[in-house]
């Protein structure tokens, strides 16, 4: 079995952010991308110079519903079981899908690479 490259792992990230998406609107809230790619020396101004944002594994999502701004973890926990349920084998390998409310990131979706959520 080889070993998933990081642009399978992009594509399959980016076919979970569309079934995310369109989840949250299924069940009734608005989504707005925040950000997805960051650069290196972003990354490392922000503290988190590993980040999944620079492979392109990790989006920001912004939560709305009825045109309100929903900001807590907690607002997101619906969207985030889903999207850890994605977890599963793909090609073969083990892949997990990561919710940033595990670790009081809740807007963040990512795609474990090595060590990184």
């Amino acid at each position: 079995m080889s070993r998933m490259t990081l642009g399978e792992k992009q594509e399959l990230f980016t076919r979970g952010l569309s079934l995310l998406i369109q989840y949250a609107a299924f069940i009734g809230y608005d989504i707005r991308i925040g950000e997805v790619e960051r650069s290196l020396s972003e990354a490392a101004r922000k503290g988190f110079p590993n980040s999944n944002h620079i492979r392109r594994l990790a989006a920001d999502l912004h939560l709305f519903k009825g045109g309100k701004y929903l900001k807590k973890t907690t607002d997101h926990l619906r969207l985030g079981e889903f999207w850890e349920s994605l977890s599963g084998e793909y090609g073969g390998q083990r892949v997990e899908f990561s919710w940033g409310g595990r670790f009081n990131d809740g807007n963040h979706y990512s795609l474990k690479h090595g060590k990184v959520k």
